[in-house]
């Protein structure tokens, strides 16, 4: 899509008309004409999940249930006690303007917060959870 849009701008066509030959809306016109918008499109995104986590990271006590690591906040990781239980639509959640801790609760305890030495060692079955 991206290629097209470039090739139908580069032509002379306006972000309109250039949507309606796409079929698409016209800010995906614009995000992939302007580095810009796409930069800040990006930022903003980052910043909504940086937001989300930090919230949820407080949620379950603002440090791993294991050893009690708290020093970084990107080091942790929730961890599903069970992965059948898994809601698989969490994760495009996070980044959705809508969503607040108030929503991702019911997800929330269905985890526990490690830290993501603990985490891998969960996985690798070295500690049981």
């Amino acid at each position: 899509m991206k290629e097209q849009i470039l090739k139908l701008h580069n032509e002379g066509f306006k972000n309109f008309e250039i949507s309606k030959i796409v079929k698409c809306c016209e800010s995906t016109v614009t995000y992939h004409l302007n580095t810009d918008y796409r930069n800040r499109h990006i930022k903003n995104h980052r910043t909504r999940r940086h937001n989300i986590k930090e919230k949820a990271i407080l949620y379950k006590g603002g440090k791993c249930e294991i050893c009690g690591y708290d020093k970084c906040k990107e080091a942790l990781d929730f961890h599903h006690k069970d992965p059948s239980q898994k809601d698989p639509n969490i994760k495009g959640a996070l980044t959705r303007k809508s969503i607040d801790l108030e929503k991702l609760k019911p997800e929330l305890d269905k985890c526990i917060l490690v830290c993501c030495r603990c985490h891998r060692e969960i996985h690798a079955e070295l500690l049981t959870v």
